[in-house]
């Protein structure tokens, strides 16, 4: 397994601290000289700012150095923020090199404010968290593809440690399950994803592949099928079913090409269940899939014509 080495954080105290006008140019401006400084506005009246805070606090704890945080009460430094022309609170601020980068109003969600450190980071030349967490998926990634499951496993839950929210690590941790063959694991896992990310395009992937794996396991044999639709062609139910055997044996480009015969051949049988399955198959494989792009613009002409 990779040793993501994710736990090294530095302390809190030494990443987050409160500021004044009196100090405001030493916490800042000076300090953002060699690393950049996240400026938190906020006030003690302001409810979203007890919500923002707290997460902006987090994000920052993740980066692990590449930036630090200062807060600043507004209703205490009222100077700092006219010179700023800060309107309303709460208000975000990446300095660096003593000039404001990069900055928002209002709350954001926790994926935003990760994305947002990590264009901070990397205007400072710096390597963000996200590139970190997004290298380890990588890792995963190849992992899986070359069969070592438990291990991809292992490191997307690691991931999802640094950030709960990251959809790519999730829905490969989904996939790692799933190729374990613990599908019931796997819809747990789907059934409590976080509703930030329970509609992301990765999580969505890993439903339908556990819709294919379910299918797998009663999936019947690819030569008896294949017969029965050879000794009749109009055997729509043979010719779903081969399709199913096909893809569950690894050949999806042959189940979909069944699958595009079925729909050109009776469109509603079974109320459109062809292009229902077609669908499942694209949203499980990658966007790019030659599979996926092939299949795509056949059914489209079929639909269109």
């Amino acid at each position: 397994m990779m040793d993501l080495n994710l736990s090294a954080a530095a302390p809190a105290g030494d990443l987050i601290k409160d500021t004044t006008e009196a100090t405001f140019m030493a916490d800042v401006v000076e300090a953002s000289q060699t690393v950049p400084i996240i400026v938190d506005f906020w006030a003690p009246w302001c409810g979203p700012c007890k919500t923002l805070g707290p997460q902006l606090e987090a994000a920052v704890t993740a980066a692990k150095g590449a930036v630090k945080m200062v807060k600043v009460n507004v209703d205490e430094a009222q100077n700092i923020a006219g010179q700023l022309q800060i309107q309303s609170i709460p208000t975000v601020y990446a300095f660096w090199k003593g000039q404001p980068i990069d900055g928002f109003q209002g709350a954001v969600p926790p994926s935003e404010m990760t994305e947002f450190i990590n264009r901070v980071v990397k205007a400072s030349g710096g390597v963000g968290p996200a590139d970190t967490l997004n290298d380890a998926v990588d890792a995963a990634e190849e992992m899986l593809a070359e069969g070592a499951a438990e291990d991809a496993a292992q490191t997307f839950e690691a991931i999802l440690g640094e950030d709960p929210m990251h959809a790519a690590a999730y829905g490969g941790m989904v996939r790692a399950h799933i190729t374990m063959g613990a599908l019931d694991h796997a819809e747990g896992l789907l059934n409590g994803a976080p509703i930030e990310i329970s509609t992301a395009p990765e999580l969505e992937a890993a439903h339908a592949q556990l819709a294919l794996a379910r299918q797998a396991a009663d999936a019947g044999p690819v030569a008896e099928l294949t017969a029965a639709v050879e000794a009749n062609a109009d055997d729509h139910q043979a010719r779903f079913d081969l399709a199913q055997a096909l893809y569950a044996n690894g050949d999806a480009e042959a189940a979909v090409d069944h699958l595009l015969d079925l729909f050109k051949r009776d469109r509603d049988w079974n109320d459109s269940a062809a292009k229902t399955q077609l669908f499942t198959i694209f949203d499980a494989l990658k966007a790019n899939d030659p599979v996926v792009l092939n299949g795509r613009r056949k059914l489209s002409s079929l639909i269109f014509a």
